[in-house]
């Protein structure tokens, strides 16, 4: 689900936790040369383009120092926003009721993508409300999980 990578993750999460954010996850997407690093912050009362910039000035300082990443990247800093993205067993339980997307590895009943209500999850699998069925879904199976903005 959402595979992290854990060694950005340590990194980060002292930093961003002595800033007086929450650090929900890390993207590192490869595109060749170049790979774009998404961090996704949050905080109580939401985030906006200034906490950004502080935590983006924060991060480049020790990417620079510590020098993670092989090849070029552009840092990105992003709050969760209205579809935000579940990277955690623990983040997914916080949205028990709502409505969820999920994009898995493989097929399973013939599709990848799942959108419905979140009825429960536990250390295995996760169940989800599509229609009238309940779908159940080993969590080693998804690859992104997503909340569906609500209109």
């Amino acid at each position: 689900m959402n595979r992290q990578n854990q060694n950005l993750l340590d990194l980060f999460e002292p930093e961003v936790i002595s800033m007086g954010y929450e650090l929900l996850g890390v993207e590192l997407i490869r595109n060749g040369n170049h790979s774009l690093l998404r961090v996704y912050i949050d905080k109580a009362g939401g985030i906006d383009i200034d906490d950004c910039a502080l935590v983006s000035h924060q991060l480049t300082g020790l990417l620079e120092v510590k020098d993670p990443i092989k090849g070029g990247y552009n840092l990105e800093i992003s709050s969760p926003g209205l579809d935000r993205p579940l990277f955690t067993e623990n983040q997914i339980k916080e949205y028990v009721g709502e409505e969820i997307a999920l994009k898995l590895y493989e097929k399973q009943n013939g599709r990848k993508n799942f959108v419905g209500i979140l009825k429960a999850i536990d250390d295995i699998e996760i169940t989800i409300r599509l229609d009238k069925n309940d779908e159940k879904i080993p969590l080693k199976s998804i690859e992104k999980a997503k909340l569906v903005p609500k209109f």
